[in-house]
C-alpha cells in the first residue's frame, strides 16, 4: 500500500521534472542559437545572398543574364499569354474578395 503510494508520487514527480526540463532544454537551445556568432560557411551564404540582391537591384533583373536569356524569357511570356490570355506574368496576382 505504501509502496504503490510512493510509487505513483514517483512517477508523478518524474513526469513533472521530464516536462520541465524539456521546456528549459527548448528554450535555452533558442536563446544560445541567437546568441551565438554563425559559423563561417552560413555567413559567406548569407554575405552571398546579400551580394546577389544588391546586384539585381543595381541590374533590375536577374544578374549576368545576357541577351539570349532575355530572349528566352520574352518568348516563354508570348507563349504562355497566348495560352492563358494575356496579363502581366511577370507579376503575382491580385486576389479581391467580396
Amino acid at each position: 500500500m505504501i509502496l504503490n503510494q510512493i510509487l505513483r508520487l514517483s512517477s508523478i514527480f518524474r513526469s513533472a521534472v521530464s516536462t520541465h526540463l524539456r521546456r528549459n532544454i527548448g528554450l535555452s537551445a533558442i536563446v544560445f542559437n541567437k546568441a551565438k556568432e554563425l559559423d563561417p560557411v552560413q555567413k559567406l551564404f548569407l554575405d552571398k545572398i546579400r551580394e546577389y540582391n544588391t546586384k539585381s537591384k543595381q541590374a533590375g533583373g536577374p544578374v549576368d543574364a545576357g541577351p539570349e536569356f532575355q530572349k528566352e524569357m520574352n518568348e516563354s511570356l508570348a507563349r504562355l499569354q497566348r495560352a492563358y490570355g494575356g496579363g502581366d506574368l511577370t507579376k503575382f496576382p491580385e486576389f479581391k474578395f467580396e
